[in-house]
């Protein structure tokens, strides 16, 4: 059987199992077909897409929705002035100018010419082959369907398009920072998501993306002298050559000036690709039938050290979550800092290696938690995101020998003691600053799942993601669903976790309030004065040097870890939310106290850490 046939049944079989296991559950299906032909010296270009939607909801649809990204790169629109508006505009999307003894910050998008700027243009559409009405609102394409789309049936739409590669500014466009022709993201007509909310029609302002599940068939003719990588595998390697340069094999002569790439992407819900004509492409055999891929023009050596770590990285993700199971995954120099898409990353090129793993590491993992666990990334970033920097900081760890997840937590304090912190329940967009969007994606999203670890243990979250990925791999998993794995394995109850941490603005801080005698015994008073409720662990050192670990778990989880140290645990009963102290006896003597710390290796999220610890 091969492989693009495999991951068929495999995706046909999940779906099957949506409707079958939970009957309110679906989600849609769409195939494209896609040729364009782009002209390397205007980036201008033109597409025809056949796009067959499947319509698995309950619901009967009488319009669809496209995005338009590339309309965002225009003068006025909701992107341009955005970066006008927010405290902290995206460096790379502004430029500096001195006026009166201040500098000022001014959007690149405002001063883009007509050739410089990034356009997609619907020319005509069809419904089963009968024109439909559409019209464009920014970056969306709203389209009056003739025939409604039952449940459970499809229909063929058919849309000739042209587009303008832009000024690169962010992620996609033209003559990246270094020097990479084209880096197509974001670059077709694309169907929007229809899910139990709704139709997702959020504008394009520069965030997250959210897609449907389907298989790709694109053709790519542009100039002969250039390389071409990205989602999907080459379909007609013998046509171009491309791929045969380590085996001797002679690139075919091409009659005329440009090539056609054939690619195919099976069960994937983007596509991406980039080319120049300098191109270098390496190959890694990454075993179990997958190749990892390299395509780079500047800092070679760089590059080519990488690889080796990115190969360790990879087996490391496939151990820790689950098997990846597409045959490739390409990374790409591209694009203006790093960003996942379907089996290929593109990455700005960096002199500094650890600055260029670092990046190469977390968009790896993306591949996990967005393109195989495909949350919705506009309501829930931090899912994405913070999943992401949590394996990056273990494989990173793994690899340089530092520990994980230290400047998250100094970032953490940081953001808490600042007047910037907002709730990470905020659609992506919607944040005030770049820095709470980041913070909370990132450093919360990922603390989200260390902080789990002190509630129901490491081994625990590591099998609460496996379980995570074999349920939900090509879905649509929310947060109750990662709630819901870790129960399962943990055997506690954990929404309230959800909710206290990722849903309120509230925060954890666990304090030491009174340490007195009580005859031959110690007693031992914690108060909570945050509002996060979580279980506590206590050591107690008595002046010998023996470390006495209390644990005192939380009534509303309904259960305890396994004890993570090597050191006798005692069990204290149950600590009740309503209740703001807690007192326990210890069977050491006052005089005999040497010290009493809470959480004394730091795995909890406690923002005041100098009232954790008792010294007589």
């Amino acid at each position: 059987m091969n492989y693009r046939h495999m991951l068929s049944l495999v995706a046909l079989g999940t779906i099957g199992t949506l409707q079958g296991q939970n009957a309110p559950y679906w989600q849609q299906k769409v195939d494209y077909k896609m040729e364009v032909n782009m002209d390397v010296k205007n980036y201008q270009y033109t597409g025809k897409q056949e796009l067959t939607y499947t319509n698995n909801a309950p619901d009967t649809l009488k319009v669809v929705f496209y995005h338009l990204f590339l309309n965002a790169f225009q003068p006025g629109s909701e992107m341009d002035i955005r970066l006008q508006n927010i405290l902290d505009p995206d460096s790379r999307m502004v430029t500096k100018k001195e006026v009166d003894g201040k500098t000022i910050k001014e959007s690149r998008i405002a001063s883009l010419k007509p050739e410089e700027i990034g356009y997609l243009k619907v020319n005509n559409l069809t419904q089963d082959g009968t024109p439909v009405k559409y019209h464009t609102e920014g970056t969306i394409l709203k389209v009056e369907l003739n025939k409604p789309i039952a449940p459970h049936s499809s229909t063929v739409f058919r849309m000739d398009f042209a587009g303008q590669a832009p000024v690169m500014i962010r992620r996609t466009g033209r003559n990246s920072p270094d020097g990479v022709a084209l880096s197509m993201s974001q670059w077709y007509p694309k169907l929007a998501e229809y899910d139990y909310r709704g139709w997702n029609t959020s504008e394009y302002i520069g965030r997250e993306f959210y897609g449907v599940w389907g298989n790709f068939d694109v053709k790519i003719t542009l100039d002969k002298d250039y390389i071409v990588g990205g989602s999907g595998y080459l379909q007609n390697k013998n046509e171009i050559g491309f791929g045969y340069e380590d085996t001797g094999v002679k690139v075919p002569k091409v009659k005329g000036n440009t090539r056609t790439w054939h690619f195919y992407a099976p069960m994937v819900h983007d596509f991406t690709w980039a080319a120049d004509p300098q191109f270098i492409h390496d190959k890694l055999d990454a075993g179990d039938g997958v190749t990892l891929h390299f395509l780079y023009k500047k800092y070679p050596e760089i590059w080519k050290r990488i690889q080796g770590d990115m190969l360790k990285t990879f087996e490391f993700y496939n151990q820790f979550v689950g098997p990846y199971p597409w045959q490739q995954y390409s990374f790409i120099q591209g694009g203006d800092g790093g960003m996942e898409y379907a089996m290929c990353t593109l990455i700005k090129g960096e002199d500094d290696y650890r600055s260029l793993l670092g990046t190469a590491i977390h968009e790896l993992g993306h591949a996990w938690f967005q393109h195989i666990l495909a949350s919705d990334e506009t309501l829930y970033p931090w899912l994405d995101e913070g999943f992401t920097t949590y394996i990056q900081d273990l494989a990173t760890s793994r690899i340089t020998g530092e520990a994980p997840f230290v400047s998250l937590y100094r970032s953490y304090d940081r953001y808490v003691k600042s007047k910037y912190e907002e709730t990470p329940t905020h659609h992506s967009d919607r944040f005030n600053t770049n820095y709470a969007y980041s913070t909370s994606a990132y450093v919360k999203g990922s603390l989200f799942l260390r902080q789990l670890e002190y509630i129901i243990g490491e081994k625990q979250v590591e099998k609460t993601l496996q379980l995570y990925f074999k349920k939900f791999a090509f879905k649509h998993p929310q947060p109750h669903d990662l709630i819901r794995c870790a129960e399962e394995v943990s055997g506690m109850q954990l929404g309230w976790y959800l909710n206290e941490f990722m849903q309120t603005p509230d925060h954890v801080d666990y304090a030491v309030d009174k340490v007195e005698g009580k005859g031959a015994q110690t007693q031992i008073t914690l108060r909570r004065v945050g509002r996060v409720p979580l279980p506590v662990d206590v050591f107690v050192v008595d002046k010998s040097g023996k470390t006495h670990y209390c644990y005192i778990p939380l009534r509303m989880q309904f259960g305890q870890k396994a004890n993570p140290y090597s050191y006798e645990r005692q069990v204290f009963p149950d600590w009740g939310w309503a209740y703001p102290t807690y007192s326990f006896e210890v069977a050491i003597p006052f005089e005999n106290i040497q010290k009493v710390i809470i959480d004394p290796y730091h795995i909890s999220t406690d923002i005041d850490r100098s009232n954790d610890t008792f010294q007589p």
